[in-house]
C-alpha cells in the first residue's frame, strides 16, 4: 500500500491559523492569487461548518480539505480546490448559492451545487438487487457524468472517494466492504475512463484490500519487494532504454510504472494464472514518430534482453478488430526480472486513448454508446490539457460537445433509470413499465409534487403516482402539450388506443363520418371496400375504427379522399374516349379547351363529386351531383350530362361556397366568427343575419371562398367550438 503524508495538523480540531498554514504548504504550482482565492474560500468553510461528523468519525471541514489537499496534489486549479474546500456548505448552513456566486464566481458555485446533490446518491448501491448491480453500477456512472455541469465536479468526486477508502479502517466490516464495492464498481472505473490513473490504481488497490483482504496479503508477499523498489527498476530501465535508443537514432517517449496488485490479481483471475506466468508485472510503454522506428526500437529492445516465447504480439501488422495497433513484447530485463514493453505510433496512441479502442472500453467491456464516450473523450482531452481550459482556449468547445442527449434519474429505491434528455414524469413511468404509465396521474420529482411534462434533470428522484383504473389520455399524445418525449412512450400510448374496444372505435368512427357528411352536405356515401384498400385495411369497418382511434380524419374519408376515385360516366360528348389536357380545375372527358363554370346554385368544391351540364353557349356547367337543380332534370335534358372530373394539379384558385351557423344570440358571436374566418385567411363574400327575440336564437349565413373541402372542415370544426353555436354546416 501507498502511505500517504497529510499537510494538515493532528488532532480533531482545525482552527483558522491550521487553515492558512496549510494552504501555505501546498504545492508550489499555486501562485499568490490562487493562494489569495483558497483562503476566502477557507473563511466560507470555517464560518459554514455544520456540527455534524462523517460516517469516519471526522469533521466536515477535515474531510473537506482532505479532498482539495488530493486535488492539489493532482495540479488541479484552484476553482476546483475550492470546490472541495465547500463540500457540504449548503447542507446544513446559512450560506446560500446566492452567496457563494457572489464570494466565489459562479464556476465554483455551480460545482459545489453539483456536489451537493451528488452526495445525496451515497448510499444508493445498497438498495439494488444482487443481480442488477453491474447494471446499475454502469448507471450510475452515467449518472454522475449527467449531472455534473462542470466536468471537474466528477474530478472531486473521485477524489473524495479516494479519501473515504484511506480512512476506511476504522469502519465496520459491513460499511467498509460496501464502500470497497462502491469503489471497485463505480468510482475506479470511472476513473479509468477520465484517465486518471494517479489515483484509479489506489483506489482498485484499496477495494482489493477490503474485498479480498486474504488474496490481497498472499499476492503482497509474493511481488518481490515493495512498490518502491518496482518503482525503481523502472526508472533505471527508462533510462536504459533512452540512451539505446538515442544511440541508433530513434526519438521516442518512455512511459512505464509497475503494474499495481488490483491489475495483477484481476489477471489472474481471469486468465486462471499463477504470479509466475504474469510477465508485465513491470511494463513501460514507448512512443515513437513512425512504423519503421517502432521495428527499430523492438530491435533494441531484443538485443538488449532475451525474449520471452510465446509473449510476442505484432497488432500493427496485423491490428486488432477495434483497429488498435501497436507491438507488444516480454523480455527478461534487468535483475532477471520479466518486463513487458508495447511500442506505438502517436497516433496509434491517441487512437488507443481515445478512439474505438480505448482502453477502458476493452477493461470494462461495456456496451457502445456513441455519445457517451464522445463526452469521455472531451473530458480526457480536458484533463490532459488543464492549460488550455486555464488559457480560456477550450470552454467554449467544450460546451458543445459535453452536452448530454441522455439524462439519468432515480426511483425511490434509488435504481438508476437512463431517459432521452428532455424527458418528463410520464417518460420515466413508461420506462419503469406500461402499466404504470398508464395508469399515472401524477408525479413527485425530490418529494414535490410536479406536472407531468415538466422536464427531469438527471439526479432527481421521481416517484410516480398511479390510480387503480387510471387510462392514457389523448392529451398525452399531443406534442404541443409536451407531455411524452420519448418513442418507447409514445408508442405504448398509441397502442394502447389502438386496442381499445374495436366496437366502440368503429361507433365513434361512424358518427363522426357521419357528422362530417352532414356538415359538408355530401349525401353520396364513400366507398369503404376502396378506401381500406387505400389505407392498407383489411375491412370496411376497419376505416370506421381507423377515425374511432384517429389514426384517419373524417375529411379524408368524406371529402379529400375523393381525390383518386374514379368517377362512373354519364355521358361522353365524343367517341373515341380522350381526356383533355390540364388547362383548369375542372377536366371534361373527350373535350378539349371546352370552357366550364362553376354552378351558383350548389357551389361545387374540391373535391365534392361532380357531373358536367352542357349550356347553350357558355360551355360547361359544373355542378354537385347531388345538386337539387341536377335531380329535376326531366329525360331530355339529361342528355346534356357528361362526365368531369377535379384536375389532378390544382391552382390556388378560391371557390365560393354557403355555410350555415345557428346559435344562441349574444353579443360578440358575428366578431368571433370574422375572427376566425381572418385567422384562416378565408374571404368572405356575403353576409346574411337575422336574430329571432322570441326564441332568442340567431341564424347566420355566409358565403365565403375557399380552396378546397379540407380547408372548409377546418374552418367548421373552429366555429363549432364557439360557445352557444349548435348547428354549423354547409348548404346549397
Amino acid at each position: 500500500m501507498v502511505t500517504t503524508t497529510s499537510r494538515l495538523p493532528e488532532g480533531d480540531e482545525i482552527v483558522a491559523e491550521d487553515v492558512t498554514r496549510w494552504i501555505d504548504r501546498l504545492p508550489e504550482d499555486l501562485d499568490s492569487e490562487d493562494r489569495r482565492y483558497l483562503k476566502q474560500a477557507a473563511e466560507m468553510a470555517l464560518a459554514a461548518e455544520p456540527d455534524t461528523r462523517t460516517i469516519f468519525g471526522e469533521s466536515q471541514l477535515r474531510h473537506a480539505l482532505s479532498v482539495a489537499e488530493i486535488l492539489a496534489e493532482m495540479k488541479m486549479d484552484r476553482e476546483t480546490i475550492a470546490a472541495a474546500m465547500l463540500l457540504g456548505v449548503l447542507s446544513g448552513s446559512k450560506i446560500t448559492l446566492e452567496l457563494l456566486n457572489e464570494k466565489m464566481g459562479e464556476n465554483t458555485a455551480r460545482m459545489v451545487d453539483d456536489l451537493t446533490r451528488i452526495g445525496l446518491l451515497s448510499d444508493l448501491s445498497s438498495e439494488v438487487p444482487v443481480g442488477d448491480v453491474g447494471e446499475h453500477a454502469e448507471n450510475l456512472r452515467r449518472l454522475l457524468l449527467g449531472i455534473a455541469e462542470d466536468i471537474r465536479v466528477v474530478v472531486v468526486v473521485v477524489a473524495e472517494q479516494l479519501h473515504r477508502m484511506r480512512i476506511a479502517r476504522g469502519l465496520s466490516p459491513e460499511l467498509r466492504h460496501r464502500l470497497a464495492q462502491e469503489t471497485r464498481d463505480i468510482y475506479a472505473p470511472l476513473a479509468n475512463r477520465l484517465g486518471i490513473w494517479q489515483i484509479k490504481w489506489e483506489l482498485e488497490d484499496l477495494s482489493l484490500r477490503f474485498l479480498h483482504p486474504d488474496d490481497y496479503k498472499k499476492l503482497a508477499k509474493q511481488l518481490d519487494g515493495r512498490r518502491a523498489d518496482r518503482e525503481r527498476f523502472i526508472r533505471q530501465v527508462i533510462e536504459l532504454l533512452h540512451e539505446k535508443f538515442h544511440a541508433v537514432g530513434v526519438n521516442a517517449e518512455i512511459s512505464g510504472r509497475p503494474k499495481h496488485i488490483y491489475s495483477i490479481w484481476r489477471k489472474m483471475q481471469r486468465k486462471s494464472v499463477d504470479i509466475e506466468q504474469i510477465f508485465d508485472l513491470r511494463a513501460v510503454r514507448v512512443l515513437v514518430e513512425d512504423i519503421a522506428q517502432c521495428y527499430a526500437a523492438l530491435g533494441v529492445v531484443h538485443g538488449l534482453w532475451k525474449h520471452i516465447p510465446g509473449e510476442f504480439d505484432d497488432y500493427i501488422a496485423t491490428p486488432k478488430a477495434n483497429l488498435y495497433q501497436s507491438i507488444h513484447t516480454a523480455v527478461i530485463g534487468p535483475e532477471d526480472k520479466t518486463l513487458e514493453v508495447q511500442i506505438r505510433t502517436s497516433d496509434m496512441h491517441h487512437h488507443a486513448e481515445l478512439g474505438v479502442a480505448a482502453h477502458w472500453r476493452y477493461k470494462e467491456n461495456t456496451k457502445h454508446d456513441a455519445d457517451f464516450e464522445r463526452r469521455i473523450v472531451w473530458m480526457r482531452q480536458w484533463l490532459e490539457h488543464k492549460e488550455l481550459s486555464e488559457a480560456g482556449e477550450l470552454p467554449d468547445m467544450l460546451d458543445a460537445e459535453l452536452e448530454a442527449t441522455r439524462i439519468y434519474v432515480l426511483t425511490p429505491q434509488g435504481k438508476v433509470v437512463e431517459l432521452p434528455k428532455g424527458a418528463t414524469p410520464l417518460d420515466f413511468a413508461y420506462s419503469i413499465h406500461t402499466d404504470i404509465g398508464h395508469q399515472c396521474r401524477g408525479a413527485r420529482v425530490d418529494g414535490h409534487i410536479v406536472q407531468l411534462n415538466r422536464p427531469l434533470r438527471s439526479g432527481e428522484t421521481v416517484e410516480i403516482l398511479t390510480a387503480k383504473n387510471g387510462t392514457p389520455s389523448r392529451d398525452w399524445l399531443n406534442p404541443h402539450l409536451g407531455y411524452l418525449h420519448s418513442s418507447r412512450a409514445r408508442n405504448r400510448v398509441k397502442q394502447w388506443f389502438k386496442h381499445l374496444d374495436y366496437a366502440h372505435h368503429v361507433d365513434l368512427g361512424r358518427a363522426a363520418l357521419e357528422r362530417e357528411m352532414v356538415r359538408l352536405s355530401v349525401t353520396e356515401k364513400p366507398d369503404l371496400e376502396v378506401l381500406a384498400r387505400k389505407y392498407n385495411l383489411q375491412h370496411a369497418e376497419d376505416v370506421y375504427a381507423a377515425i374511432g382511434r384517429g389514426d384517419l380524419s373524417p375529411i379524408q374519408v368524406a371529402g379529400v379522399g375523393r381525390r383518386e376515385r374514379q368517377v362512373q360516366p354519364v355521358k361522353s360528348v365524343s367517341s373515341p374516349q380522350r381526356t383533355t389536357q390540364v388547362k383548369g380545375e375542372v377536366v371534361v372527358a373527350g373535350v378539349d379547351d371546352l370552357m366550364t363554370s362553376m354552378a351558383r346554385c350548389c357551389k361545387p368544391v374540391p373535391y365534392d363529386s361532380i357531373v358536367g351540364f352542357v349550356t347553350r353557349g357558355r360551355g360547361v356547367t359544373v355542378h354537385r351531383r347531388d345538386c337539387a337543380n341536377i335531380r329535376a332534370l326531366d329525360d331530355e335534358n339529361k342528355e346534356r350530362l357528361v362526365d368531369v372530373r377535379w384536375s389532378d394539379q390544382q391552382t390556388q384558385t378560391a371557390y365560393a361556397v354557403d355555410f350555415l351557423v345557428v346559435s344562441g344570440d349574444r353579443k360578440g358571436l358575428l366578431r368571433d366568427i370574422s375572427a376566425i374566418l381572418a385567422n384562416e385567411e378565408i374571404d368572405v363574400v356575403g353576409v346574411n343575419t337575422n336574430s329571432d327575440r322570441k326564441t332568442d336564437t340567431a341564424t347566420m349565413r355566409f358565403t365565403i371562398e375557399v380552396c378546397d373541402m379540407e380547408q372548409l372542415s377546418r374552418l367548421l370544426s373552429k366555429v363549432e367550438q364557439l360557445p352557444d353555436v349548435s348547428v354549423v354546416k354547409r348548404i346549397s
